[in-house]
């Protein structure tokens, strides 16, 4: 997955774009970059509660790193996960604890995106980071 590096590169992409609809369209073609999750993977149990779409949330520790996976059954939601684990995938858990989604400001999103999509966001960041407070 091309992550981004930091918040401020991915917030440097956004400021690129003339409008939210263009946007809108790179967050979908971000979307169609996740890598897909095994069938075996997107049982009940790794279905992320207080989002209106499915989304499954599994993660895997290397070392002191978290890598998380997450896929969606909605393009425009598979592609704020993309945003999401740019952010906070393949970090310590002492880093997601540490970084706030400021991306989410700053790029706008906060205010484009509807109440369901911006409550289901903000548990999938709040899902991370209780899996990662979970190994401190």
């Amino acid at each position: 997955m091309n992550h981004f590096q930091n918040q401020q590169e991915l917030i440097e992409t956004f400021e690129m774009f003339d409008d939210w609809l263009e946007k809108y369209q790179y967050i979908i073609d971000l979307g169609k970059q996740l890598p897909a999750l095994d069938e075996i993977d997107k049982v009940d149990d790794n279905l992320l509660q207080g989002c209106q779409s499915r989304v499954w949330l599994i993660h895997k520790k290397e070392g002191n790193t978290l890598h998380f996976y997450a896929n969606s059954d909605a393009a425009i939601v598979s592609g704020l996960i993309y945003l999401v684990l740019s952010i906070y995938s393949e970090k310590t858990a002492k880093e997601i604890i540490q970084t706030e989604p400021e991306f989410i400001k700053m790029i706008g999103l906060s205010a484009h995106l509807s109440s369901t999509r911006s409550n289901g966001l903000n548990a999938m960041i709040a899902q991370i980071k209780k899996t990662a407070a979970d190994y401190l």
